[in-house]
C-alpha cells in the first residue's frame, strides 16, 4: 500500500478505532451500573436510528412504525429463548430474520405510496403490530409482558451490565461502519438519486423496487437487532415499550440529527436517550431543574426539533460540518464538505 493509501486508510478507520477504544473503557472507569445501563440503551437507539437514517435520510422513505420492528425482535428472541428453549445466538438470528420479513412486508406499500400516504401506511403497520403484541397473550404475555431470560453464550452471561454494554456498543459501531460503507458506495448513490427524483432515477436505470425493498429490509434488520439487545438489557418486554411514542421518538432523533447523515442521527440518538436521565449525568443539577426536564421531556424535544428545522435545517450533522469547516485550515476547497456530502453529490450525479 502506498503512503497516500496508508494515510487514507488511517483517516478512514482512525476515528472508528478511537471511538471504539473510548467507548469500551467506560465500564472499567465507573462502578455506576445505572449509568452503564442508560448508555447501553443509548447504543440500542443508535442502531435503530442508524437504520432509520438510511431509510429516511437516504432512500427518502418515511416510517412511523419502526418501534414495531424493535418489538418483533425483542418478543421473538424472548419467546424462542424462554419458551422454545433455543440458544440465545440462534434466537437472536431468527428474531432479526423475522424483523426483516416485517420490513419486506412494509416495503410493499412503499412501491405505490409516497409522502403522507406512505407515512400513514407505516403508522397503521406499527399500530397493528402493537395491537398484536397485546392480543397474542399466549405468545407475548399480553399487557403483562414477558420476562427475558439471561443471554448466555458459551457459559458467558451477556446480561451483566458490562457485558451487555460492550456487546451493544460493539453492534452499534459495527452497524455504523456497515451503513457508512453502504451510503458512500453505489447503493447509497442509488438511494440518494431515488430520494431526489424517482423519475430521474428510473431514467438513469436505477431499480426503484429493489432499492426500496433493500432499504426497508436493512432498516428493519437493524431495528430487530436493537430489539434483541434491548430485551436482554432490560430483562422485560411489554407492548407499551413498542408503541407510537417510541416510533415518533426514533423519527425525531433522525430529523434532529439531519438527513443524508449517519453521524448526526447517532449523536441525536445518544442525546435524546440521555435527556430524561439528566439528573444522573450532571452532578449538582438542582432537583427542580431535573424534575422539569423529566416532566416536559417530550415538549422540550418538540421545541428543539422545531428550532432545528427553522434555524438549522441540516440538523446536528450540518452544525457539526460547519464547526469542522471553521476549525479546518483553509488549505483545500475539496475539504469544505464532509464525506457524506460527497456521497450526496455523487447521488445527485447518479
Amino acid at each position: 500500500m502506498t503512503p497516500a493509501g496508508l494515510r487514507a486508510f488511517g483517516s478512514r478507520w482512525g476515528w472508528v478505532l478511537a471511538v471504539a477504544v473510548a467507548v469500551s473503557t467506560v465500564p472499567f472507569l465507573t462502578s455506576n451500573t445505572f449509568l452503564v445501563k442508560i448508555l447501553t440503551l443509548a447504543a440500542v437507539n443508535v442502531i435503530v436510528v442508524g437504520g432509520l437514517a438510511l431509510l429516511f435520510g437516504y432512500a427518502g422513505q418515511v416510517s412511523l412504525g419502526h418501534a414495531a420492528f424493535v418489538g418483533i425482535g425483542a418478543y421473538a428472541a424472548t419467546y424462542l429463548t424462554s419458551v422454545a428453549g433455543w440458544p440465545w445466538p440462534a434466537a437472536a438470528a431468527a428474531a432479526v430474520a423475522l424483523s426483516v420479513a416485517g420490513g419486506l412486508l412494509l416495503a410493499l406499500p412503499s412501491l405505490r405510496l409516497r409522502g403522507h400516504y406512505l407515512a400513514m401506511a407505516t403508522l397503521g403497520f406499527g399500530e397493528i403490530v402493537h395491537l398484536g403484541f397485546v392480543e397474542a397473550e399466549p405468545l407475548t404475555g399480553g399487557v403483562d409482558g414477558m420476562r427475558v431470560p439471561p443471554a448466555v453464550v458459551a457459559g458467558l452471561d451477556l446480561s451483566t451490565p458490562a457485558a451487555s454494554y460492550l456487546l451493544t456498543w460493539g453492534c452499534a459501531l459495527l452497524a455504523m461502519v456497515v451503513l457508512r460503507n453502504v451510503v458512500t458506495r453505489r447503493p447509497g448513490r442509488a438511494m440518494l438519486a431515488m430520494h431526489g427524483s424517482e423519475e430521474g432515477a428510473v431514467a438513469c436505470g436505477i431499480d426503484l423496487t429493489g432499492w426500496k425493498v433493500a432499504a426497508f429490509g436493512v432498516s428493519a434488520a437493524l431495528a430487530g437487532l436493537a430489539g434483541v439487545l434491548y430485551a436482554q438489557r432490560t430483562g422485560f418486554v411489554s407492548p407499551s415499550q413498542f408503541g407510537l411514542t417510541a416510533s415518533i421518538l426514533f423519527v425525531a432523533m433522525a430529523v434532529l440529527g439531519g438527513a443524508r447523515s449517519l453521524l448526526g442521527p447517532a449523536v441525536a440518538a445518544v442525546l435524546l436517550t440521555l435527556l430524561p436521565y439528566i439528573d444522573a449525568l450532571v452532578p449538582g443539577l438542582p432537583r427542580a431543574a431535573a424534575e422539569f426536564v423529566q416532566a416536559w421531556v417530550e415538549v422540550l424535544v418538540g421545541f428543539v426539533i422545531i428550532a432545528v428545522m427553522l434555524f438549522a435545517p441540516s440538523g446536528l450533522a450540518g452544525l457539526m460540518r460547519g464547526a469542522a469547516a471553521r476549525l479546518r485550515p483553509a488549505s483545500g476547497p475539496a475539504d469544505t464538505g464532509a464525506e457524506e456530502d460527497a456521497a450526496a453529490g455523487g447521488g445527485e450525479a447518479a
